[in-house]
């Protein structure tokens, strides 16, 4: 009787604000317009449109069972606020943190357990995951985050999918994936639609020509239940029992909450929260080079908690060598040399091997692109190569022009 009499009231509301033509209060996602206009270092608990300092947001953002952060991939800032509040997290809960990275893939699962463990070089961590191939963003924006894991035996989850993977979902052909790998694929619910709104925008942003929006919306969808069904399995399982867990991804993956975290949720309905830093001041230049994508509106805040950050890329240029390599059964051979390059100047040329830089073997492209990336403006690096047949040392000096 109560039930029915409450059904009854439920209806009733519903039906007078269906007839209603009173648009809604304020703008749902910022229901609270915050006091002040922000500025640098200001972090907003955007629910209530009240400031709070970062150490009131790490202390209230901690209780959760996980904390989602949208990174903006290459700022400094951003880095900063998850290294924030991964240690926040290691110190409040000592032994039962865990890291989870959009960064990593799955099948890289062994190699992070073997840096956590202190079993390999930064070198072989970056080798063996194939960094520079997969996600290819500079290591340092994310080499604080890695040493504090290592030194505080935090475990680092792999939540991404493989490239073979991602092939198969995007084409729909699966015939050269293994039985194993198929079922390493979750189910991809693609009827979410904020994501399908978000998907279709960010499409917009990008240079896809007459590419298919609905083998993006594939690929987006792929991206988020992996990570989702990642995170939900790792803290299910014995090893994440008990654990609190920090989850990095792009801000298009957490935003809103309808990308990981709703996933996530639906296979493992526990606490969390949503961080995310805004850019409201540019270096020169840089603003007119973010992606323009507008927006849709949404009927929710984006994220908890925002801080708002000045761009800050990284305070250093790398040598650039200038070549394409080809690894084959002759070696590391240069496949291409790009024109007005370093290796133009000192004369390399198409088919030269690659034998060794400053007295280093050189066995594989990697070897090559970890010493170049190594080099600054104003260095030097010695080159042993094959040449028809011959042995021929170049040095290689790289000015500005040379780096990035």
């Amino acid at each position: 009787m109560i039930f029915s009499r409450i059904h009854a009231l439920l209806l009733l509301c519903s039906l007078m604000f269906a007839c209603s033509s009173t648009p809604p209060l304020g703008d749902p996602e910022m229901p609270y317009p915050p006091p002040h206009e922000p500025k640098v270092g200001d972090v907003l608990h955007v629910p209530t449109g009240i400031f709070v300092t970062q150490e009131q947001m790490l202390a209230a953002a901690t209780d959760a069972k996980i904390i989602y952060v949208g990174e903006t991939h290459d700022n400094l800032a951003s880095h900063r606020l998850e290294l924030a509040l991964l240690k926040t997290l290691a110190e409040r809960y000592p032994g039962q943190v865990a890291l989870g990275m959009e960064m990593m893939t799955h099948e890289q699962q062994t190699v992070l357990d073997r840096w956590v463990a202190g079993e390999l070089s930064e070198r072989e961590l970056l080798e063996k995951t194939r960094w520079y191939e997969i996600w290819r963003m500079d290591f340092d924006y994310y080499k604080e985050l890695f040493l504090l894991c290592r030194d505080k035996k935090i475990p680092i989850i792999g939540l991404n999918a493989t490239k073979a993977e991602v092939n198969a979902v995007a084409s729909g052909d699966f015939s050269k994936l293994d039985e194993e790998r198929r079922k390493q694929i979750p189910p991809l619910d693609m009827t979410d639609p904020y994501q399908r709104a978000m998907t279709k925008s960010v499409f917009g942003g990008h240079s896809h020509g007459s590419g298919d929006k609905e083998r993006f919306l594939r690929v987006q969808t792929l991206w988020d239940e992996m990570m989702a069904a990642s995170v939900a399995r790792y803290l299910a399982s014995p090893q994440g029992n008990g654990k609190h867990m920090l989850v990095i991804a792009g801000g298009h993956h957490v935003s809103y909450g309808f990308g990981i975290p709703r996933r996530v949720f639906r296979r493992l309905p526990v606490s969390y929260v949503l961080i995310g830093n805004e850019d409201i001041e540019f270096p020169d230049g840089k603003k007119e080079k973010v992606m323009d994508v507008t927006l849709p509106d949404m009927p929710m805040p984006a994220f908890d908690y925002v801080q708002y950050t000045r761009y800050e890329s990284l305070d250093k240029k790398r040598a650039r060598l200038g070549v394409l390599l080809d690894e084959n059964a002759k070696g590391v051979e240069i496949k291409a040399v790009l024109p007005s390059s370093a290796a133009a100047r000192v004369g390399l040329q198409k088919g030269d091997i690659l034998q060794a830089i400053d007295g280093e073997t050189v066995s594989k492209s990697f070897d090559v692109i970890y010493a170049i990336k190594q080099k600054q403006p104003g260095d030097e690096v010695e080159l042993l190569i094959e040449r028809e047949g011959e042995s021929k040392q170049l040095k290689v000096h790289f000015d500005e022009k040379n780096s990035d």
